[in-house]
């Protein structure tokens, strides 16, 4: 070793490179710490190796409790993702109209044929085939979520949403009573399944009671749960009767939170209304008249009317002139357009007063698209609808491929 003094005088050693004590713990510190750390850890290997160990059980032990305490919490299950068919489960208490809303929706009975249906003793489920499979349950009111005759696992585990009818011409103190319980229920153990409350029968209330009865209910069940701590469970309301489209409209809100591709459906929808200046577009479920799908616009209650009642309108031609087995029996000789997708591919009326038309369109077998044009979008630029609407249902039958 080279140095600046003589050969005499003897140098020291140089010092050996610290090992790192591969049972030594990690933590946050200086290098100077560090480095001294370093240095002791072959004499102190023995305590080293007990604190690790200690470390060891001690993490263990964490993972145990907390186990232990996620699985006993109250006998929560946490949510997973729901497979199978969108599933609405019915629920309510006796002749509230749980089954009267059901069959006149997805079994399209008449109104006034529901006033002969026997009461529901046990669990029915029906299900209903269009662009997809819905599956409706029916729960019967002697049921409630604490009875133990309901197999609580079987029933909510793969729900989608479940619809409270609440009777507003009867006594509804208890049916809110019921509704609470069945709302804590779901979101202490189900949190995911939405609950949606049908305030139903309206139709024999006076339009300024309606309104009434509407807000307090609403204001009853929310002060409700906030004063149980579930004041940000989200709760929806609606307003609904058998004897006119509100029963429609509601269910239609309620199937499109089950739909994983509703947004790619608005998106599509959107970008048609700004290209051709349709005022509202619909995405209509002909079998059952509920709309999967609308614009992004504000929607009415008239518009969503006059569409649905167009629908009967084109139903009826249908069963009428029978176009579905000429065009089984002759191809697609018979229908009109491109007609690959439906017997009738495309009408447009115009409603009273002539500045306001209702284009419809078949997408497939099941949806078809209904559009409110006004000025901005006469009859002149029928060939630029045609073709818009021809690539959005290339796109929409594509969505519901994926």
């Amino acid at each position: 070793m080279r140095t600046l003094f003589s050969e005499n005088i003897l140098s020291p050693p140089p010092l050996p490179i610290p090992q790192r004590n591969p049972f030594e713990l990690t933590f946050a510190s200086t290098p100077s710490l560090s480095y001294a750390s370093s240095n002791t850890s072959v004499q102190s290997s023995p305590p080293q190796h007990d604190l690790l160990t200690q470390y060891t059980q001690q993490q263990q032990q964490q993972q145990e409790a907390t186990s232990s305490t996620s699985g006993s919490d109250g006998g929560r299950l946490y949510p997973v993702r729901r497979k199978g068919n969108p599933k609405i489960l019915f629920m309510g208490l006796k002749k509230s109209g749980k089954s009267s809303a059901q069959k006149v929706v997805f079994q399209r009975m008449s109104p006034a044929d529901t006033l002969f249906i026997e009461p529901t003793n046990k669990i029915e489920q029906t299900s209903f085939e269009s662009f997809t499979t819905i599956d409706s349950v029916e729960i019967p009111s002697h049921l409630s979520v604490h009875s133990p005759d309901l197999d609580h696992h079987a029933v909510f585990s793969n729900a989608g949403s479940v619809i409270w009818v609440l009777d507003v011409q009867d006594e509804y103190l208890a049916s809110i009573t019921a509704l609470i319980e069945t709302a804590l229920f779901l979101s202490e153990h189900y949190p995911r399944v939405n609950f949606e409350v049908f305030i139903h029968k309206i139709d024999g209330l006076s339009e300024e009671y309606k309104y009434d009865t509407f807000r307090e209910v609403r204001q009853r069940v929310q002060d409700e749960l906030s004063d149980l701590g579930y004041g940000d469970s989200n709760v929806s309301y609606y307003q609904t009767s058998i004897f006119d489209h509100s029963i429609f409209e509601a269910v239609s809100k309620v199937v499109q939170k089950l739909l994983p591709q509703l947004p790619a459906m608005e998106t599509l929808l959107n970008k048609l209304c700004s290209t051709c200046r349709i005022q509202k577009a619909y995405l209509f479920d002909v079998g059952s008249k509920i709309y999967v799908a609308a614009d992004s616009s504000p929607s009415f209650l008239k518009d969503y009317e006059v569409c649905s009642d167009y629908i009967d309108v084109i139903v009826d031609i249908r069963q009428i002139y029978g176009w579905q087995e000429r065009r089984d029996r002759h191809g697609d000789s018979e229908s009109g357009g491109k007609g690959d997708e439906g017997s009738i591919n495309d009408s447009m009326i115009t409603l009273p007063g002539g500045d306001t038309y209702i284009y419809m369109r078949e997408i497939d077998e099941h949806l078809s698209l209904l559009c409110i044009m006004g000025k901005g979008c006469s009859v002149k630029r029928r060939a630029l609808v045609d073709y818009n609407v021809g690539v959005l249902q290339d796109a929409l039958l594509e969505v519901f491929k994926v």
